[in-house]
């Protein structure tokens, strides 16, 4: 499915179901919360990205949260931005497929997106390097506020 504006797309409350695979240890663990894309103060062209819930990853079960910048472009992509205002990667759903890269020191961040359907879209990340070598899936389901 085709997004016309990747920012306008994202905002709002999603459910999150997440699988983690970690090939080195061979510990799969689940990640379930919700993500909100909220523009805390006032309307403008970027989202705050705050993901919120529970982790359980082998025998460690506890809670998890991630914090991110969505910076809205003129031509309908956004940068995904780290916390502090650092590039993570630019995310393009306007074909509904988005692929992108982020180098971490030596190890590489390889994500893709696909967008299913106007309240659905799946994540897939693959990590790789001499710190970490992980896969991740997650179903993201737009819900009511």
């Amino acid at each position: 499915m085709r997004v016309r504006d990747t920012l306008a797309f994202a905002a709002g409350h999603w459910r999150i179901e997440r699988v983690l695979t970690d090939h080195r240890s061979g510990t799969e663990g689940r990640f379930a919360g919700q993500a909100v894309l909220s523009d805390p103060d006032g309307p403008g062209a970027a989202l705050r990205y705050l993901e919120t819930g529970e982790l359980r990853f082998g025998t460690h079960t506890g809670p998890a949260t991630r914090a991110l910048r969505y910076q809205g472009l003129p031509d309908g992509t956004v940068e995904v931005r780290f916390a502090d205002g650092h590039l993570f990667y630019r995310l393009d759903l306007r074909s509904g497929h988005c692929t992108a890269v982020h180098q971490c020191r030596a190890d590489r961040y390889e994500i893709t997106y696909l967008v299913l359907g106007e309240d659905v879209m799946e994540e897939h990340w693959r990590v790789h390097g001499p710190d970490k070598d992980y896969d991740a899936t997650a179903t993201l389901i737009r819900r009511d506020h």
